[in-house]
């Protein structure tokens, strides 16, 4: 088996199907094998795919275990050479895969490959991670790509071969098994967000490589709503902080300083935002709705 595509799911049953449909549409002359982790959905997922595709293969989870957790349950027993793993909200375009897949296989010091990931109407996303530190806080990681495009590769410029990055956005990332084997699976105290960070964070110090491939292309209607979602911006910040503890990436309080003060500063300036607009701003007042829960979350100890 070459690839075992691994997709986790919870309530997303109309994108799952059409993520599913597009490996099938565009992935030829490679084997390949399908699991589907669903997490506990109530929405007819399970149901749609035993229904559409019966012969992929179902891990249902009875609970949200998170991505991290719900992964490893499929990287346990996966059979191919390499794992792929893809978002519910993706979609493959013509030889994605196969451009990945080759890149690999040319390239055995390769760990993990990823692609260009694409807007709905074919504009570029960030598709590369920076692993997180005391500079990345204190400036910003947008000014960082502005000023250091070297060392901060971005979507603002064009790459027309692969370069070795710091580690990929999740959406889709194809994993060499040998690796896995190595370093073992995603950390499950990531319940959601840095898990893939921290993953090849844990590869790049065992000594294996990460590469942008960018004539590999994949649509992701990335979620637009977490921003503006307090459970979700709770997760992003507790795994921030397990990331800066985990690693001793710099004195740990003083990473817990910046983080809360840049939180402080978001607030306020939200906090003005509103008031100059008259709260008439739904986004704006949704989004100082978010800081205020955030802030309280702080100082309960980050439960």
């Amino acid at each position: 088996m070459d690839i075992s595509f691994i997709i986790v799911n919870w309530n997303t049953k109309d994108l799952l199907i059409e993520c599913l449909a597009s490996i099938y549409q565009t992935v030829n002359e490679i084997d390949f094998e399908i699991w589907v982790v669903d997490n506990g959905s109530s929405d007819g997922s399970v149901e749609a795919i035993k229904e559409k595709y019966p012969h992929i293969k179902i891990i249902e989870n009875q609970t949200n275990l998170g991505f991290a957790a719900a992964n490893n349950l499929a990287l346990e027993r996966m059979c191919g050479y390499y794992a792929l793993l893809l978002n519910t909200d993706t979609v493959l375009t013509k030889d994605a895969v196969t451009e990945l897949h080759n890149f690999m296989q040319g390239n055995p010091e390769a760990a993990i490959a990823c692609g260009q990931l694409l807007n709905p109407d074919g504009s570029k996303q960030n598709s590369i991670a920076h692993f997180p530190s005391l500079l990345s806080l204190v400036s910003n990681e947008t000014l960082l790509r502005l000023l250091l495009p070297r060392r901060f590769p971005s979507k603002r410029r064009e790459y027309r071969t692969p370069i070795e990055i710091d580690s990929c956005i999740g959406a889709c990332m194809l994993i060499r098994k040998k690796a896995i084997d190595e370093i073992g699976f995603l950390d499950d105290r990531y319940f959601f967000f840095l898990e893939e960070t921290d993953w090849a964070y844990r590869i790049k110090k065992a000594g294996w490589k990460i590469f942008f491939v960018p004539a590999a292309r994949i649509f992701h209607a990335q979620g637009k709503s977490v921003s503006v979602r307090a459970d979700a911006r709770i997760m992003f910040y507790r795994s921030r902080y397990l990331f800066f503890r985990k690693w001793n990436l710099g004195p740990y309080p003083l990473a817990c300083f910046v983080i809360f003060s840049r939180l402080l500063i978001n607030t306020a300036l939200s906090l003005l935002g509103v008031a100059f607009t008259l709260g008439l701003k739904k986004g704006l007042n949704r989004r100082l709705i978010v800081y205020a829960q955030l802030i309280v979350w702080h100082m309960k100890g980050c439960p």
